[in-house]
């Protein structure tokens, strides 16, 4: 990890960045090529070779997202769920137990719910803000311990330090997906996670043309699980490498201003004689609130609220909403609104999403970069 950069808005710049730079390209060229020569005695794993995920434009983003998190290592992969999925199947094997948050991105409890049973690997859900209940949950196989940083729709804050001290007390590897806050808001390894995974397709990318994950950690954990994708095959191809490289270098431009944006829409929504409930840990209503101001940079991009009148007030909204997209990813420099239950969340029963407190009603922003007087006057005029 490079030590001569010490603010994150430099680091985004020139961490990671070739040195001397290649044939004095000031960007990261894009080396479209699937392998590199080989010479023997070298190991399997450190063959260059686009699956094996060590070519030039994987080791250039390893290092900044390192460098970004104060961690010792990084690894990109495919897809958020690459790295989510990867990551537990290095860190677990049949026999084990996991303990999970209760609320989570859909995609994650589908396949922590749907697949573990299949691999022999067990889990039991936690309160995040029930401390004295976890010790009840662990078993004699209890390897880790998996949560959000900010949960997936409904924005709770989880007592995460409370996580940590667990974990080490209990010697569990401690893992967290930090894609809600990004490393502007918070860099886990600070705080003592082991692992923080993420979504690159979301705010790390920013523009939407790309679908991509991270892992970030210390390099023992990230040679396990890098070992691991070299197998399973979910390695991230170099264009798109490149353009996550790109993006990267203006996250924290990007971050700031969603975090601005999103806490005067809240405002504004919680103000609104049409709005039932807004969550959004800005708030200083807003349960997460405290945790989030002492633990955060930032309060983060992301908003759900609820309607009153059900379904017809959502569909009315959103038919009448011409500025904000209709869409179900988040992250990126445009403004998104969608239904998690529709999207992100389908995969869960009616009644899972019930016991979660996602409602069919629920509406989650991802706010963009756009004017937030503009943004409001849309939600204004889609609202009344």
């Amino acid at each position: 990890m490079s030590k001569k950069y010490t603010q994150i808005d430099t680091k985004l710049i020139h961490s990671g960045e070739p040195t001397p730079r290649i044939l004095g390209a000031v960007s990261m060229p894009i080396f479209q090529t699937s392998m590199y020569e080989y010479r023997s005695g070298a190991d399997y794993h450190d063959i260059k070779y686009i699956r094996l995920n060590n070519t030039p434009n994987h080791i250039a983003l390893h290092t900044k997202l390192a460098c970004l998190e104060n961690a010792e290592s990084a690894l990109v992969t495919a897809s958020g769920m690459a790295a989510i999925s990867t990551t537990l199947l290095a860190i677990l094997s049949a026999g084990d137990h996991l303990l999970v948050q209760n609320c989570l991105y859909g995609g994650t409890l589908d396949f922590i719910t749907k697949d573990f049973p299949s691999f022999g690997i067990t889990y039991d859900f936690i309160d995040g803000n029930d401390p004295e209940s976890w010790e009840k949950k662990l078993k004699p196989k209890t390897r880790a311990i998996y949560v959000e940083t900010i949960t997936n729709p409904l924005l709770q804050v989880i007592d995460l330090e409370e996580i940590v001290s667990f974990s080490k007390q209990h010697k569990l590897i401690s893992i967290i997906d930090n894609t809600f806050a990004s490393p502007i808001n918070f860099r886990p390894s600070e705080l003592g996670f082991d692992l923080s995974l993420h979504s690159c397709t979301k705010y790390l990318n920013g523009h939407s043309d790309i679908v991509g994950g991270a892992v970030i950690g210390s390099s023992e954990l990230i040679t396990q699980i890098t070992h691991k994708l070299n197998h399973l095959g979910g390695s991230m191809d170099p264009h798109a490498c490149f353009l996550l490289q790109r993006g990267l270098k203006t996250l924290g431009l990007r971050v700031r201003q969603q975090n601005e944006n999103a806490n005067k829409i809240a405002h504004f929504l919680d103000k609104h004689q049409a709005v039932i409930k807004v969550n959004y840990p800005g708030l200083p209503g807003n349960p997460s609130y405290r945790r989030a101001s002492d633990l955060f940079e930032g309060f983060g991009g992301m908003i759900s609220f609820e309607l009153h009148g059900g379904i017809d007030s959502v569909n009315n909204f959103f038919d009448k909403i011409e500025l904000a997209i209709i869409a179900p990813s988040l992250g990126g420099i445009e403004t998104l609104v969608t239904r998690p239950a529709a999207t992100s969340h389908a995969g869960m029963s009616y009644k899972e999403r019930q016991q979660a407190g996602i409602s069919d009603t629920l509406i989650r922003i991802s706010t963009g970069i756009e004017a937030v007087e503009e943004i409001i006057a849309d939600f204004e005029q889609a609202l009344g």
